[in-house]
């Protein structure tokens, strides 16, 4: 069971874990830069000085084809003068006002800037070039109820490439598979506050990473945009998938909003205040030197609070990706993972191109042919951050949680001293078997004592320090701090260990005033 399950587990009901909302980027990527779209152009027959022609009357074929979809069906198409317009409430509005349980809801048309192409004159050459150019141009929302995804939407940029958006919810998508399956469920928002069966929703949820992405999104595009089979039928072109953005969200479901009232500004205190930059980094994969600061990490770490009416958002931020804690709905707790910097992490795999070759790991592709492996390290980023936070509460005092370890017991039949929490020595010891990294893995001899005795030393003193930290280590398993993983080098801090460490570190680091008002 997860640690922070465990330490709640009379007042939860389960852990949901799996996709939140989903950006998925389609694009056509022969045409997408300018050497690909001056191959395009040549093989079409089209000259530069027709680019302007030519390029208006597709788009004028695309927009006759994307809003023929609606009219087709006798549903609304809405020109929105305002981009930022809230697209999903207005296509909400719409569903419940025409009664849609299923198809097509409507269609939204909005002027927005994209990334496209221009023909200028090169004074150097006399020559007119092709450029890639910002521009603004139409994008279609195809908003609709899908009869396995449930609801979302398509973005269709009407200029060339045509680059295409998908926006889609894993929980949504979830809802339409527990209705397959018969499976009860109460839902609020995007959340589900209580389920029938977590184990068997929990491999629905899992069953998404099994999709077979492609044809998916290629049928979605190809309603969004009917005329792109003969725009490209002398040069077929396909869209290559992407995922823009991720949100993976491990929902704690609590049986009641009061206990989740009560036990929230605790952790939002230990989220704010125990957690420190390293602690952050860790969460989200970054590879953080044992002692002092990495050199080569250019970017920024930042924590911050944000009340909102469905509850309170503590997100902590790796340049693009975050990890962030809700209170949704009343009565669920969630852990949240956002990647939209998919080149921080990285997967184990061959080359791009070379599938039989040689694997290693490298950065994380956005393609969806990686969607499991950024599943996988959101997940990973969950369970930590949710790790952290079982130690966050603790109702026995202080004196009644180290008076056990101030004194000597036996272990295995051998005598084992007392620790002294408050001692340099053990407090860096401590310290250590609490780090972030250790959470989930565990930690071994070596790791402890990399971070106890930095620096390089000959093998004789290596051997001598190996021996003091099996000591150390026997020390904090005589007092059931620390317990040996079966069958490996590791070991892991016990749920006594979690509470106990967690509350003499932030003892240790309290200041005079603080503890006189806990007094």
């Amino acid at each position: 069971m997860h640690p922070f399950l465990e330490r709640h587990a009379d007042d939860v009901l389960g852990m949901l874990s799996g996709f939140d909302r989903l950006r998925l980027r389609g694009t056509l990527r022969r045409v997408a830069n300018v050497q690909g779209m001056a191959t395009f152009l040549g093989r079409q027959g089209v000259l530069l000085k027709d680019f302007g022609e030519y390029v208006q009357d597709a788009t004028a074929r695309v927009k006759q084809a994307a809003e023929a979809v609606a009219t087709g069906q006798g549903r609304p198409v809405l020109y929105l003068a305002r981009p930022s317009a809230d697209k999903e409430a207005i296509a909400r509005d719409i569903a419940a006002r025409d009664g849609i349980a299923a198809g097509l809801i409507c269609v939204l048309k909005s002027v927005e800037l994209c990334w496209s192409f221009d023909v200028r004159r090169n004074r150097a050459t006399k020559h007119l070039d092709l450029v890639p150019a910002p521009r603004k141009c139409l994008h279609y929302y195809h908003y609709q109820i899908h009869p396995a995804l449930g609801f979302l939407h398509t973005r269709l940029q009407s200029w060339f490439p045509f680059t295409m958006h998908v926006g889609l919810n894993g929980r949504e998508w979830l809802a339409r598979q527990l209705d397959a399956q018969g499976l009860g469920y109460r839902r609020r928002g995007n959340c589900f506050v209580w389920l029938e069966d977590v184990a068997a929703t929990q491999r629905l949820a899992d069953a998404q990473l099994r999709t077979a992405w492609e044809p998916l999104l290629n049928a979605l595009a190809a309603a969004a945009n009917p005329a792109h089979a003969a725009l490209f039928a002398a040069f077929p072109l396909w869209y290559y998938w992407s995922v823009e953005q991720s949100e993976w969200a491990s929902d704690v479901l609590f049986r009641t909003a009061a206990r989740l009232d009560q036990l929230y500004p605790a952790l939002v205190s230990h989220g704010l205040t125990r957690l420190a930059s390293r602690d952050v980094m860790r969460f989200l994969g970054k590879r953080v030197p044992a002692v002092g600061v990495d050199g080569h990490f250019q970017g920024e770490v930042v924590t911050d609070l944000v009340a909102r009416p469905e509850g309170v958002r503590v997100k902590h931020r790796v340049n693009g990706n975050a990890v962030k804690m809700y209170n949704k709905q009343g009565s669920v707790l969630r852990v949240e993972t956002v990647i939209n910097q998919a080149r921080d992490l990285t997967v184990y795999r061959p080359k791009e191109g070379d599938p039989d070759g040689e694997k290693d790991w490298r950065y994380l592709r956005k393609g969806v042919a990686d969607v499991w492996r950024r599943a996988e390290l959101s997940q990973q980023a969950n369970e930590r951050y949710l790790a952290a936070l079982a130690a966050a509460t603790e109702p026995t005092p202080l004196g009644i949680l180290s008076q056990p370890l101030c004194r000597r017991v036996r272990y295995h039949g051998q005598p084992v001293r007392a620790l002294n929490p408050l001692a340099a020595d053990d407090a860096a010891l401590l310290a250590v078997v609490y780090r972030g990294e250790f959470v989930i893995t565990g930690l071994r001899n070596r790791d402890v004592r990399r971070l106890l005795y930095p620096g390089a030393s000959d093998a004789a003193t290596r051997r001598r320090r190996a021996a003091q930290v099996t000591r150390q280590l026997r020390l904090l398993r005589g007092h059931g701090l620390l317990r040996k993983v079966a069958h490996t080098h590791r070991y892991l801090l016990t749920a006594k260990g979690r509470v106990v460490v967690a509350a003499l570190l932030a003892a240790r680091q309290a200041d005079t005033a603080t503890l006189a008002a806990a007094a």
